[in-house]
């Protein structure tokens, strides 16, 4: 699930469509250490600033990832160091599934 935050708490000022690849921040707001992660929408589907929608998002790995996505963890989806978005992760499906459970 994702969520991006509305223009007024500083979030974008456009919505998403297709793949967007923002960073991926797990470890805090002063930390610089970011995964890089695709987030793919729906076909023919936007997500505006302000809503929320469930979605499929590929990690490139990184060690210690599997230990960081556990079904209720939240992080940090930013574009730079300005954060757009919050993530929670409903599920984690093994490499090359593209399925929800």
């Amino acid at each position: 699930m994702i969520r991006l935050l509305a223009t007024s708490e500083g979030g974008r000022t456009s919505p998403i469509r297709g793949s967007y690849r923002p960073n991926h921040n797990f470890f805090g707001p002063a930390d610089r250490a970011m995964m890089v992660g695709f987030i793919d929408l729906p076909e023919d589907s936007k997500l505006r600033p302000g809503e929320s929608m469930e979605a499929s998002i590929a990690f490139w790995q990184a060690p210690g990832l599997d230990d960081l996505l556990y079904p209720g963890r939240q992080w940090r989806i930013q574009e730079g160091l300005r954060l757009v978005g919050i993530g929670t992760v409903l599920a984690v499906l093994p490499p090359g599934d593209d399925q929800w459970p």
